[in-house]
């Protein structure tokens, strides 16, 4: 055991705080890939929470075994030269692409809550990313992790009140329309899971070679598959509730929040802006971990961190929902090879052979 190693708390706190980000937290990616199935969407729910608790536990053990740095260990063990060439090439674009989302639903938020210019939510978003990045992987754990209590409560909690006072009706679920690029409920819980997959493997990896030991893995990868389900589920009826009102908004959870009151809206925003900051500090981290050695190469890291985040913030202008409704699902299908060489290499047993 690492006596100053990860605990399991931290471990399922860490999973959620990657995963959950503006997509998630905002109800978007709740419409775009659940919603739209009616009551399939709810199996897509639960497919999603199964495959989040297998692939994390993988991912994680994988980095524990590997002392993994950033993403790359994994994936070049599990896929091999071509099959985790290609991977890390999906990886790397979709964290850059992950990050610029983030900052553009920051914009959107302040633009939609406040009605401040977008620009301002997207610099104030990337600056405190960086600042973050550059204090190391232990100032990114303990950030993410820190913040996550705050955000499942948040989401369960309107999503309650919201269920009680409008309650799900799937008969607008039938008429909600679905994404053109997920055509069943199946299809959409596996992209769903890939595409967060790509994103937390950046995290997870490192994040499992500093865990305590591999019980406390497995343990914090069914508690962070258990949370985030349990998030997906209460968005989706809450969603369903509100869907005449809300399927044109950017940001349709933060309208949810209002309907309960002004306070609770407000609340829900600076809670949603911690959400968001989650995803974007695990985007930027997983980016720059792979692209330069950050702990072994500080300066260069440093100039890379900064790099990055300048050109996501110009990048993030392009707006928020076309980012989740197009890039997403495209990089979920490319994602679907990750899922498949890490459920290879665990059925074989491979990573038995790790010294």
């Amino acid at each position: 055991m690492k006596k100053n190693g990860v605990s399991t708390l931290k471990i399922a706190a860490a999973y959620i705080g990657t995963v959950v980000g503006a997509g998630f937290a905002t109800g978007q990616e709740i419409l775009q890939f659940f919603v739209g199935f009616g009551l399939n969407g709810l199996w897509g729910a639960v497919l999603a929470t199964l495959l989040f608790m297998l692939f994390g536990f993988i991912i994680m053990q994988l980095g524990y075994r590997l002392y993994a740095q950033s993403h790359l260990e994994i994936i070049k063990f599990a896929g091999g030269n071509i099959f985790g060439f290609i991977t890390d090439v999906i990886i790397t674009v979709f964290l850059f692409g992950a990050l610029i989302a983030m900052l553009a639903g920051t914009g959107a938020l302040f633009q939609q809550q406040f009605g401040w210019p977008a620009i301002a939510g997207n610099l104030l978003m990337a600056a405190f990313t960086a600042l973050t990045v550059l204090s190391g992987i232990n100032g990114v754990i303990n950030s993410i992790s820190a913040v996550v209590p705050f955000l499942l409560a948040a989401v369960i909690g309107v999503s309650v009140f919201s269920i009680i006072k409008s309650p799900p009706d799937l008969a607008f679920a039938a008429d909600a329309g679905t994404n053109g690029l997920l055509n069943n409920w199946l299809v959409s819980g596996i992209v769903y899971t890939s595409y967060n997959t790509v994103i937390s493997i950046a995290v997870l990896g490192p994040l499992g070679a500093h865990a305590e030991n591999e019980k406390a893995i497995w343990k914090g990868a069914v508690l962070g598959g258990l949370g985030l389900g349990l998030g997906i589920v209460m968005i989706y009826l809450a969603i369903l509730g509100n869907m005449q009102s809300i399927e044109n908004l950017e940001i349709p959870m933060s309208y949810i929040a209002g309907n309960i009151s002004h306070a609770a809206q407000v609340i829900y925003a600076v809670i949603l802006i911690a959400e968001v900051y989650t995803t974007a500090v695990a985007s930027l981290f997983g980016f720059s971990a792979r692209v330069a050695n950050t702990e072994k190469a500080p300066r260069r890291g440093r100039m890379i961190i900064i790099g990055t985040t300048a050109a996501a913030f110009f990048a993030s202008l392009v707006g928020f929902s076309n980012l989740i409704k197009y890039l997403y699902p495209i990089v979920g299908y490319g994602g679907i090879l990750l899922l498949i060489c890490l459920l290879y290499n665990k059925i074989s047993g491979k990573e038995k052979k790790i010294i």
